[in-house]
């Protein structure tokens, strides 16, 4: 499946911003089972990009820098990706959850997505003892990785509720599973706590996933979102396998990964510091079009 990504976030200043230096993490990464074909990144009125090194995580950083008075700014990311990614199927001889934490403990990999990295605690997602007693039913060490991977995205999905207005971006995910509501971010925060704390890798994946409209209907520009889910490290075999709790299935062709990391804050789309704006007002945009797929303003 070939998709084209238009990703667009618009800021509205309270007053002129004077400087401004943001970091975008907007351009998909190279991950196995997608290949990014083309991408485009524009910023209106003005402002000067420059490549950046990624501080942590697995991520493209591009550095904006606006030295002109702006009372608003659009940053457009266009990207065209061919995804092309297996359902995995469990097997009586995947490698146990026991199995999982001995070689990534073991593991000498030093690339940035080497398990070790993601084990431990990271400031967005600490060790929560509620979190992990919650989760222990479906990571007994002897069980299969790939089951116990599944089982607890699906347990997520079933036993929580999608609530847009039950969390914020900062929301932390014990306050998220307390409330048993939340979004896509909190449900990935909430699985990859259970997980490391029985000594598995599990990182936090950002990017998106296709929608489908209803029976019948086109698809609408700009009703898609950002998407957060998790990859279980699952050995050197099956490498990073993705699991979406949100929906309770696995990563697959639906899914286009943009940045990968400990936590939502080592590849936020865009943060950044600004100076000289009082308030200001933030709305993103964004339209995944699957090539053969008809759409509608």
């Amino acid at each position: 499946m070939i998709y084209d990504i238009r990703h667009v976030t618009r800021f509205d200043y309270g007053t002129s911003v004077k400087f401004a230096r943001c970091n975008l993490r907007l351009k998909p990464v190279d991950w196995p089972g997608q290949q990014l074909l083309d991408y485009a990144l524009t910023v209106e009125p003005a402002g000067h990009l420059t490549p950046a090194h990624a501080e942590a995580g697995l991520a493209n950083v591009t550095r904006l820098t606006v030295e002109e008075p702006v009372r608003h700014l659009s940053i457009e990311s266009r990207a065209r990706v061919s995804v092309d990614r297996r359902v995995p199927v469990p097997a009586a001889d995947d490698p146990t959850l026991a199995d999982i934490a001995r070689l990534a403990r073991e593991s000498r990999d030093l690339s940035p997505a080497c398990p070790a990295s993601y084990l431990y605690p990271s400031p967005l997602i600490p060790l929560d003892r509620a979190i992990a007693d919650w989760c222990a039913p479906d990571l007994s060490p002897e069980r299969g990785v790939l089951k116990a991977g599944i089982a607890l995205a699906r347990r997520i999905q079933r036993e929580f509720a999608f609530d847009a207005e039950a969390t914020l971006v900062d929301t932390s995910p014990a306050e998220a599973f307390a409330k048993r509501r939340g979004v896509c971010q909190d449900f990935a925060q909430i699985m990859i706590t259970g997980l490391r704390a029985a000594g598995l890798p599990a990182a936090y994946a950002s990017g998106y996933i296709r929608t489908l409209p209803p029976p019948g209907r086109p698809r609408l520009v700009g009703a898609d979102a950002t998407h957060a889910w998790v990859l279980l490290w699952c050995g050197p075999v099956h490498g990073w396998v993705g699991l979406d709790p949100t929906n309770g299935i696995w990563m697959a062709s639906d899914h286009i990964v943009v940045a990968i990391g400990r936590d939502y804050g080592e590849i936020a789309p865009v943060d950044g510091v600004v100076l000289g704006s009082s308030a200001q007002r933030m709305d993103v945009s964004v339209d995944v079009a699957p090539q053969d797929e008809p759409t509608r303003s």
